[in-house]
């Protein structure tokens, strides 16, 4: 039981990673916007779009971890 605890935590640790790249790309576009207001809408974009795809893999680790957690008792 150990072991599969173990593998589920590093499994949801995707979320961290997640998190922090959201975090650093969020202020990197706030940064581009405070220097370039007129490509705000493009800059927006961009964010919406990088943050969906870490989100996705935060969401995949969470999967994984509750599959790890279900189906290897």
């Amino acid at each position: 039981m150990g072991t599969i605890a173990i593998g589920a935590a590093i499994a949801v640790l995707t979320g961290l990673g997640a998190g922090i790249g959201i975090g650093i790309a969020t202020a990197k576009a706030v940064d581009s916007i405070a220097r370039q207001p007129e490509a705000k809408g493009d800059i927006n974009k961009a964010l919406l779009l990088g943050c969906a795809l870490a989100e996705a893999t935060a969401i995949y680790g969470f999967v994984i971890a509750l599959l790890i957690i279900l189906f290897l008792k």
